[in-house]
């Protein structure tokens, strides 16, 4: 009932995944994701363990692979799941379940999975792949973009509903965390939001403590001279890491 993506960003060694699907809310179940450790995004019957373990296999050192096979083994429904994951050095690996209602499938890529379950076809997710493949945006907006190709290919059998994109850097914290839980096109909803969070949000998110600085700037006349060069000048609205 639902197609994603997920990716380590080759420049940045960020980990991202994206979803959307016909059905509400499904981002905060589908999608898990921590710095140096991997991406998880689980659909079809979903299994919500999938995620916090996915995670915790992967912290310690397993790869994608192992990840993947541990999961499955230790289901007995997992003939109804479906799961990938891409770990925190880009290895990836995808489990479809038999079981998974037509259309059903994933595809693998170099540092990139995207797999579905209940889709219009193949092309799908051959289409999703295809544009983050060749991209050349900056990771959040080529998340965005590869999920919005694969819509146009069709997407969902039954429709659009719902999507999320979250991604990790460095960070505890996510550099991006978005969700819209309910829309007739949530995909173009998603992307309005983050033109609105390249403008306000991420004004103040360029001066947030880190792990680094664990204070950060918090002078409000220098976190509002931010948002006003980003409001002059459209340039200036850039993912601030």
């Amino acid at each position: 009932m639902t197609w994603s993506i997920v990716a380590r960003d080759p420049h940045s060694g960020a980990l991202g995944a994206m979803v959307a699907t016909r059905f509400v809310a499904a981002a905060g179940l589908c999608l898990s994701v921590a710095a140096d450790v991997g991406a998880v995004s689980t659909q079809a019957t979903i299994n919500p363990t999938y995620g916090p373990r996915g995670l915790r296999t992967l912290a310690t050192g397993a790869s994608a692979e192992q990840t993947v096979a541990a999961l499955a083994a230790s289901d007995a429904g997992r003939e109804h799941r479906q799961v990938h994951v891409v770990d925190r050095s880009g290895s990836v690996a995808a489990f479809t379940g038999e079981a998974c209602r037509y259309w059903s499938g994933h595809r693998t890529g170099n540092s990139v999975s995207v797999a579905g379950n209940l889709l219009a076809g193949p092309e799908v997710v051959e289409a999703t792949l295809a544009h983050y493949e060749h991209g050349e945006l900056p990771f959040a907006e080529r998340l965005m973009a590869a999920m919005q190709a694969g819509q146009e290919a069709g997407g969902d059998a039954r429709g659009q509903q719902s999507a999320g994109i979250l991604i990790y850097g460095s960070e505890e914290y996510p550099d991006l965390s978005l969700r819209v839980d309910e829309h007739p096109a949530p995909l173009a909803e998603l992307r309005r939001i983050y033109d609105l969070w390249l403008l306000d949000f991420a004004a103040a998110r360029k001066f947030m403590a880190t792990r680094a600085d664990p204070v950060g700037v918090y002078d409000d006349a220098v976190i509002e001279a931010e948002l006003q060069r980003r409001i002059a000048d459209p340039a200036q609205r850039v993912f601030p890491v």
